[in-house]
């Protein structure tokens, strides 16, 4: 029990620090499990999710409190929440429709994984290097069809490696946004979006959680909490002066490495 105590907090550290950057926090958690001998992983990877919302939800704080206490008194507070919401339903609809095919199939290949981080890390240095005219430059200003837009971005995150932020943040950089607006927008839509995933979990695994494995959650959460608000007070201002590169190449690194431990182990 106690080697899994380790590994539990292991994977939350790994949780907080890598659920809000490009890098995919699941592909990372999948490979660390696998490598482990985590058993518990799939549900176990969702599930510590919640730590990293409560984070988000303490950092923009204050910013909702003012965001709801404007929305009967402002346009432009009730867009941005519509364009959210809005965001958030492709995500809703296929994942509840593809959950089990996604936990059983998708969740359950190191090797898919190793290769969307590769592949999404090459994504990533393309459209680094790109010279962007953006048009948006608030994520509070982002128009309802972009928002929806980006929303199906964020369904390619579904392939695990593949990374919901960084879907999100390109759609958002290839639809007009600049790359500070694209992260800020990306964090408000991990708040419905991982929240829904935690709440369908849950209830999909709610027969199956023993004492043991409640505990090992906790232990997961509460480091996924800790970790993910340094990562999320520091990211803007990191790829406003860095942009994506280092995550990109982060992201081959580890893609690489995982395939060449999969072929000998």
């Amino acid at each position: 029990m106690a080697e899994q105590i380790i590994i539990a907090l292991v994977l939350g550290l790994v949780e907080g620090l890598t659920e809000f950057i490009p890098v995919s926090s699941t592909g990372h958690l999948i490979l660390l499990g696998h490598f482990l001998g985590f058993k518990e992983a799939a549900t176990f990877d969702v599930l510590i999710q919640l730590g990293a919302i409560l984070a988000i939800l303490l950092v923009y704080f204050n910013r909702l409190v003012q965001i709801a206490k404007a929305l009967p008194v402002s346009v432009k507070a009730r867009h941005f929440v519509l364009a959210v919401l809005f965001s958030f339903l492709p995500a809703a609809v296929i994942g509840a429709l593809a959950h089990d095919f996604i936990k059983t199939v998708l969740f359950d290949s190191p090797k898919v994984v190793c290769i969307s981080l590769i592949l999404g890390g090459f994504v990533l240095l393309g459209v680094d290097k790109i010279k962007f005219k953006p048009k948006y430059t608030s994520a509070y200003e982002f128009s309802w069809p972009m928002a929806v837009k980006i929303g199906f971005f964020q369904c390619l995150a579904m392939i695990p490696g593949t990374s919901r932020s960084g879907s999100t943040i390109v759609g958002a950089l290839l639809l007009g946004a600049d790359k500070r607006s694209a992260a800020e927008f990306s964090f408000f839509l991990a708040m419905p979006t991982m929240a829904g995933a935690f709440a369908l979990d849950l209830w999909k695994s709610r027969h199956d959680l023993s004492m043991d494995q409640g505990l090992l959650i906790v232990i997961g959460f509460v480091t996924a909490f800790i970790s993910a608000l340094f990562v999320v007070r520091a990211l803007l201002d990191f790829v406003s002066r860095r942009g994506y590169a280092p995550f990109a190449w982060w992201r081959i690194a580890v893609g690489t490495v995982g395939l060449i431990g999969l072929y000998f182990g």
